[in-house]
C-alpha cells in the first residue's frame, strides 16, 4: 500500500548525495528531521525528468526554502555515479540534495514503484511528490499520467505550502 499521510518515513539504506559528494546514509537520516519537501522521478536525464521535473524544483528552490521548507531532496533509482553527475549537471548551486536508490529498496518500501521493464528500464520510482514534518509524511501527490508533471512538480508544492 502506498504511504499515506500520518506514517513514518521507513529506514532503508540509501546513497546520499549532495554537493559535498556521495555518502551512506539512511532515508529517516536524509527525510527524518525538519520539514522536507521529497520528490521521486523515474531516472536521473530521461526526457521528463530531466528537463521539467528536476528544473522546476530548482528554480524554485528558494521560493519553497522561504515557505519553511528546510530541505529538497531528489530520489531516484539510479546508481549514486549517475546521480552525482546528473546533481552536477542540472544543480551546479547546490539548491538540492538527492537520493541515489540504486536498488530500488526505498521506492518498495513507499510503495512508490513504477515498472519500466517493458521500455527496458525495469522497476523505478513512480512519479511523487511528499510533504514530510520530522519524519513523518504530512502529503503524498502521485502523478496519474506518465510524462505528465502536474501534481507532483514544484508549482503545485508551493500552492499547497501557501494555503
Amino acid at each position: 500500500m502506498t504511504i499515506e499521510p500520518g506514517q513514518p518515513i521507513p529506514s532503508v539504506p540509501i546513497k546520499h548525495v549532495t554537493g559535498a559528494g556521495v555518502a551512506d546514509a539512511s532515508s529517516a537520516d536524509v527525510l527524518g528531521s525538519g520539514t522536507v519537501v521529497f520528490f521521486t522521478v523515474p531516472g536521473a536525464f530521461t526526457p521528463t525528468c530531466h528537463l521539467n521535473h528536476l528544473p522546476g524544483y530548482v528554480a524554485a528552490a528558494d521560493e519553497l526554502k522561504a515557505a519553511g521548507v528546510d530541505r529538497i531532496v531528489c530520489g531516484t533509482v539510479n546508481d549514486h555515479h549517475v546521480v552525482k553527475a546528473w546533481a552536477e549537471a542540472s544543480d551546479p548551486d547546490h539548491k538540492l540534495e538527492f537520493i541515489a536508490d540504486g536498488l530500488g529498496r526505498l521506492a518498495k518500501e513507499l510503495d512508490l514503484v513504477r515498472d519500466l521493464t517493458s521500455g527496458g528500464l525495469g522497476l523505478r520510482f513512480s512519479r511523487t511528490s511528499l510533504l514530510i514534518r520530522d519524519g513523518v509524511v504530512e502529503q503524498v501527490n502521485v502523478e496519474g499520467v506518465p510524462g505528465e508533471v502536474t501534481n507532483s512538480g514544484a508549482p503545485a508544492m508551493l500552492a499547497s505550502l501557501k494555503s
